[in-house]
């Protein structure tokens, strides 16, 4: 098995990984986000493929990042597992800033981004089942090592991705949360829908940064987040590489 981590917003690199081979192919969409890293942690000798989806110097905007590429380049390179790392926003009661989350459901609120390998034109037009969109297997890995390290991790929830790059009106955190959301972030899709094309098992990791506009008396401000972002990102890495030993 070959296992990925797609890394988000806080998560551009791990720390004590020696990197041994770095790849950046060419896809029918174009190149990925940044090279292809291959790398064994040092304590644990867990190995490794990390991509970031934001590029290597955070510069790609949720809605401009190329998912197809992306993942058609992690395929291409036989990556069979794929845990992604999602910062998101807070809107149910137990889903505060600092909480880790395994999400198991999707709401899609995107637009015009590059959606599907089967849409008739970069392929054959077809259909994926995606009634459950992420992998029951790698979720399983993430809360047991959750569980075995003793962090707080709340098992499920509905993520709602939104286009980005601008954060939401309270209005539109209010029609998120009428419609079931318990999380909101900018990057969950297309990359699970275009995972489970390919055949990758797909399981996000979410670290909520931030409750949902209007939800609190004062304004979202980008350090609050990165604050959080900083303290909660150690756990987050914990928990992954456990989590590949999980399914060695």
């Amino acid at each position: 098995m070959k296992v990925a981590i797609i890394g988000g917003t806080g998560l551009s690199g791990f720390d004590a990984v020696d990197w041994i081979e770095s790849y950046q192919p060419e896809t029918d969409f174009g190149p990925p986000s940044a090279k292809i890293r291959y790398g064994r942690e040092r304590a644990s000798g867990v190995e490794f493929y990390f991509l970031p989806r934001h590029g290597g110097d955070h510069s790609i905007a949720p809605h401009r990042i190329n998912y197809r590429a992306n993942i058609a380049a992690l395929k291409s390179i036989g990556i069979t597992q794929v845990f992604a790392v999602n910062a998101v926003g807070g809107l149910a009661d137990n889903m505060g800033p600092q909480t880790i989350v395994v999400p198991d459901q999707i709401i899609d609120y995107t637009s015009a981004r590059e959606a599907s390998f089967f849409d008739g034109v970069a392929g054959p037009l077809d259909h994926i089942d995606f009634t459950e969109p992420y992998s029951a297997g790698a979720r399983q890995a993430l809360l047991k090592s959750a569980d075995v390290l003793k962090l707080d991790c709340v098992e499920g929830g509905v993520y709602g991705a939104t286009q980005g790059p601008r954060l939401e009106t309270a209005a539109e955190i209010r029609r998120c949360r009428q419609d079931g959301c318990d999380l909101v972030g900018m990057t969950g899709m297309p990359e699970a829908a275009l995972a489970r094309e390919l055949g990758i098992d797909y399981a996000s990791l979410c670290l909520v940064v931030n409750w949902g506009a209007g939800m609190t008396a004062n304004p979202i401000t980008l350090e609050e987040i990165h604050q959080v972002v900083d303290r909660g990102m150690a756990d987050i890495k914990t928990i992954l590489l456990r989590a590949i030993s999980e399914l060695a």
